[in-house]
C-alpha cells in the first residue's frame, strides 16, 4: 500500500519521490518530463511572494491604528510632504500595497505583509503561530544565554526591540565621517536587524535568531534563496525577497535601497570590527556573521582599596547583593563589569556553585589567604 504524501503550499519548487507535480483545480499533475512546464513553474514561483497572500476575513480593526499613525509620522520625518501625511488609514494601506486584489482568484483583502507590519499580536500569531525572533546574549553562559528577548510581535516593534538589545549589549565606537560623528553600531546593526525581519520566508517555521557572542554577532532566518554561498558585495545582484515589506521599511527609514545596505554593512564593519568583514551566506537559511572586537575585561589588583575590602569581606562566602551593598555600589551592571567579572576572571574570587553561574543561590569567596 502506498503511503500518501502531503506537501504544503510553498514559494519553492519541491520534488516528491523524485517527481515534480503542478497543482491545479483538476488535481496534481506529474510534469517532471515536461521541460517547458517545469520552467514555467519555476518562473511562476519566482514571481510569487508569500507576503502578498490575502486574508479576506482580516479587517481594519485587526490592525493597530497606533502603528499606522507611527508609520505615517516616521515617513513624514524621512521626507517632509510625504504623500502618506494627508491620507486616511485605508488610503495609506492601499498606497503601501498592504490591501490588494488577486486578479487570478478575485480575492481581495489585507495581505500577510499588512498583518506582520501593523497587525495586533493575537492576529499575527493566529495567522503564523510559529512567528518568532529570538535575541540572545551568549558570553558567559554559552550553553543557554546571559540575556534574552523572545520577540513575537509586529515588524516595527520587533525592529525597535532588536536595536534596543544591541544598544544594551554592544558598545558604540567614536567615529567621524566628513567631520560629523555617526553611530557605527546603528549603521551596521540596523541593516542586520532589518534584513533579518523583512527578507525572511515567513511561511517557513524556522525561527529567526539574533545572537551576540564574545567575538561575533550571528543572525539567521529562513530564506527563499536565489543562489547559494557567500555574497560578494563587489559582485552581486540583489533580489527582492519581500518587496512590499522592504519598500515599507524604506519609506519609514528602517532600511536602505535594495543592495546599498549590504555595501554600507561592509564599509562600516571594517571600522567597527578593527578591519574585520561580515559574512553573508545565501541559502535556505540566510546567515549573517558580524565580527566583534572582543570585550576587554578591565584588570584589577588586590592593592585597589575597594578590591581589598571585597577580598577581606569574602573570606566568608557572600552573595552579589551583599558584596555590592558592602562597597556601596548601587548599579548592578557597573558592579558586575567593574568588580565581579574581573575578580572572577583573574581568580581572586571563586563561585560556590561553579556549574550554575547564574544560580539565585550563588555566592563568592576570596582566594586570598587569611592573615
Amino acid at each position: 500500500m502506498d503511503v500518501p504524501y502531503y506537501v504544503t503550499e510553498s514559494s519553492q519548487v519541491h520534488r516528491c519521490n523524485g517527481k515534480i507535480y503542478d497543482r491545479n483545480e483538476d488535481g496534481d499533475l506529474d510534469i517532471t518530463s515536461n521541460t517547458n512546464q517545469v520552467t514555467e513553474l519555476y518562473l511562476r514561483k519566482q514571481t510569487s511572494y508569500s507576503e502578498n497572500r490575502i486574508y479576506p476575513y482580516v479587517a481594519l480593526k485587526d490592525l493597530r491604528p497606533d502603528l499606522i499613525d507611527k508609520a505615517r509620522k516616521l515617513a513624514v520625518n524621512q521626507r517632509p510632504g510625504h504623500p502618506w501625511a494627508g491620507m486616511s488609514e485605508m488610503e495609506l494601506l492601499k498606497s503601501a500595497q498592504l490591501f490588494q486584489r488577486d486578479y487570478q482568484s478575485g480575492k481581495e483583502g489585507f495581505t500577510l505583509a499588512a498583518i506582520l507590519l501593523l497587525g495586533d499580536d493575537n492576529v499575527i500569531l493566529s495567522v503564523l503561530p510559529h512567528h518568532r525572533t529570538d535575541a540572545l546574549l551568549r558570553r558567559e553562559n554559552i550553553d543557554r544565554y546571559d540575556d534574552r528577548d523572545d520577540i513575537r510581535t509586529n515588524m516595527i516593534e520587533s525592529y525597535d526591540r532588536l536595536m534596543a538589545f544591541v544598544a544594551k549589549h554592544l558598545p558604540d565606537k567614536f567615529f567621524l565621517e566628513k567631520d560629523q560623528r555617526i553611530s557605527l553600531r546603528d549603521h551596521i546593526f540596523r541593516e542586520v536587524a532589518a534584513n533579518m525581519l523583512i527578507h525572511r520566508e515567513f511561511l517557513n517555521p524556522y525561527p529567526a535568531k539574533f545572537i551576540i557572542e564574545t567575538s561575533r554577532l550571528f543572525a539567521e532566518n529562513s530564506n527563499k534563496p536565489h543562489g547559494h554561498g557567500l555574497i560578494d558585495p563587489a559582485n552581486f545582484s540583489p533580489f527582492p525577497k519581500n518587496p512590499v515589506m522592504a519598500l515599507f521599511f524604506k519609506e519609514i527609514g528602517r532600511a536602505d535601497e535594495l543592495g546599498s545596505g549590504v555595501r554600507k554593512l561592509f564599509k562600516y564593519c571594517r571600522h567597527y570590527s578593527d578591519g574585520g568583514v561580515p559574512e553573508l551566506l545565501e541559502g535556505d537559511v540566510f546567515k549573517c556573521i558580524v565580527p566583534l572586537t572582543p570585550q576587554v575585561t578591565p584588570q584589577v589588583t588586590p592593592q585597589d582599596e575597594r578590591v581589598q575590602r571585597i577580598l577581606d569581606f569574602c573570606q566568608i562566602p557572600r552573595t552579589r547583593e551583599e558584596i555590592q551593598a558592602f562597597i556601596n555600589v548601587k548599579d548592578r551592571e557597573h558592579f558586575r563589569k567593574k568588580f565581579l567579572q574581573p575578580l572572577l576572571k583573574q581568580g581572586f574570587l571563586k563561585p560556590t556553585i561553579p556549574e550554575k553561574p547564574t544560580s539565585s543561590k550563588q555566592k563568592y569567596y576570596s582566594t586570598k589567604e587569611k592573615k
